[in-house]
Parts: C-alpha cells; sequence; structure tokens
C-alpha cells in the first residue's frame, strides 16, 4: 500500500512523532528594568539593548533560543521569577545570599562596588557628609539594604525609597534629597548625560552580577555552561568592551569562570 503525505502526517500524529522540523524555537522569557543603562535600556526603536541584553540574547542562542525581554521595574522583577512568569532577570542584580535562599543564579560577570551620588556643588563630598541628612534609594536594591543597616551607624536622617533609578537622581538633582546610595557602574553613566551629579565617595563591597533565575531553573545549569564558553572564547570581554570601552581586568568575574553560586 502507497501511504500518501496526509496519511502520513495522520499516521504521525496518531503515533505522536513529528512529521518534520520545529517550526518555531523555544523562548527564554527575560525580564529587565528599562532604564539601567549600559546594561539595559530602550534604544530608539524601542528594543531593549545593552550589556546584559547582549549576555543573555548569545547565552540563549548558544541553547538554540530566541529571548522575549519585557520590562518590568526593579523590584518586581524578583517576584517576577519566584512565580515563574519570567525564566531570567537582569538588571545589575547583585549576588547575595540573602536573595540565593529564594533565587538562583549564574556565575557571576560583572564585579562593583556601591558609591555616594551627590550634588557636584553641593556640601556632601563624602559619605561622612550625609550624617543628619536624606539619602534616596532603589527600592528592593543592595543600596537600600545596605543604607537601612547602616542607617544609625552613619546617622542619615530619612531614607527614600524609589520605583526608578531616574527618579532617585531627578529628585537629587532637584534637591529633594542630599545623596543616592546606588552602584557605581549605572551611576557614572547616568553622569554622562545628567549635568551637575557625581559619585564623591565609593562603598568597597565586593559586589558581583549574575543572570537571576528562577529557584532551582530547569536550564540554569545550561545557561552557566553557557557563560562559561563565553569567558573560554572572549565573547564576554567583546561584549564588555563594546559597552564600556575598555577591555575588562584579567582578575575580574568578567574573565574568569567560577561555579554555580550556593545559599
Amino acid at each position: 500500500m502507497i501511504l500518501s503525505r496526509r496519511n502520513l502526517l495522520i499516521l504521525a500524529a496518531a503515533l505522536g512523532i513529528s512529521a518534520g522540523p520545529a517550526v518555531a524555537q523555544e523562548t527564554l522569557n527575560v525580564g529587565s528594568y528599562p532604564n539601567n543603562p549600559p546594561f539595559e535600556f530602550k534604544g530608539e526603536s524601542g528594543n531593549f539593548e545593552g550589556f546584559e541584553v547582549d549576555i543573555v540574547t548569545e547565552a540563549a542562542k548558544r541553547l538554540g533560543m530566541n529571548v522575549d525581554i519585557q520590562g518590568l521595574d526593579f523590584q518586581p522583577l524578583f517576584a517576577a521569577t519566584s512565580s515563574g512568569r519570567i525564566d531570567v532577570a537582569i538588571s545589575s542584580i547583585t549576588i547575595t545570599q540573602e536573595r540565593l535562599g529564594s533565587q538562583s543564579f549564574t556565575q557571576p560577570y560583572y564585579d562593583s562596588d556601591m558609591g555616594i551620588a551627590a550634588k557636584k556643588d553641593g556640601e556632601v563630598k563624602s559619605l561622612a557628609d550625609l550624617k543628619g541628612k536624606i539619602v534616596g534609594v532603589l527600592s528592593g536594591s543592595t543600596g537600600d539594604k545596605w543604607s537601612k543597616e547602616h542607617q544609625s551607624e552613619q546617622g542619615f536622617a530619612e531614607i527614600k525609597g524609589y520605583n526608578t533609578q531616574q527618579e532617585v537622581l531627578l529628585d537629587l538633582s532637584a534637591g529633594r534629597i542630599d545623596g543616592v546610595v546606588s552602584d557605581v557602574p549605572g551611576m557614572g553613566y547616568a553622569f554622562t548625560k545628567m549635568q551637575g551629579l557625581a559619585v564623591v565617595d565609593r562603598i568597597k563591597t565586593g559586589e558581583q552580577y549574575g543572570l537571576m533565575m528562577t529557584k532551582n531553573h530547569p536550564l540554569l545549569g545550561k545557561i552557566n555552561d553557557a557563560l562559561t564558553e563565553m569567558k573560554k572564547d572572549g565573547t564576554l570581554a567583546a561584549i564588555h568592551k563594546k559597552w564600556f570601552g575598555t577591555e575588562p581586568p584579567a582578575d575580574s568575574s568578567t574573565v574568569v569562570e567560577a561555579p554555580l553560586p550556593k545559599a
């Protein structure tokens, strides 16, 4: 008996056999804070661009996957990964032991510190000058956590939380707060666009950024392996140079391979 293509397709469907190659690739659902250049931001085309966008896109490509990036404020990213609404969150998210209790992280790919931002012509020139002053932070960030833990020691009069980095920096520029505690790289990049503000002091924290994923996500190991390959073949170093204009330090997490962080 000669089977027509139609009969073959019917038979294949009945047996649960694929009649041909898959039409669409799997998609990695990514959540991103949309205004955090050069790590992630929306370009003129309306699409996400940036250092971490390139990292997660390349890692997904090596797994044969596309990425779908949706914009979220910083704090909601944690609920989105926990609920499985997204697979991965990018937004210069620091790997911490506390976060590892409810989230998973890939190996780190960027080293950072926190800093104090203030007006260039203002009276705040260092961390010590914030005593009795109002401090602004991005809600849910490590800057928020650090400020609350050290409020009594440093004598901050008040800590104000904001949903976006732009809001907190605009309030700093307007004089509604006296200083901002946040990640140095993001603020430094913002101040190439915003006049009159500067990072006036650094807080050495040894922070490292990684891709944050749903706890024990089945793709965690594979994406981590893709990052290892990207470090080995120089792809991550090239992405760093594209967005920061320099080669990453030879001993930095952008270059050095690392295991998965453990809680």
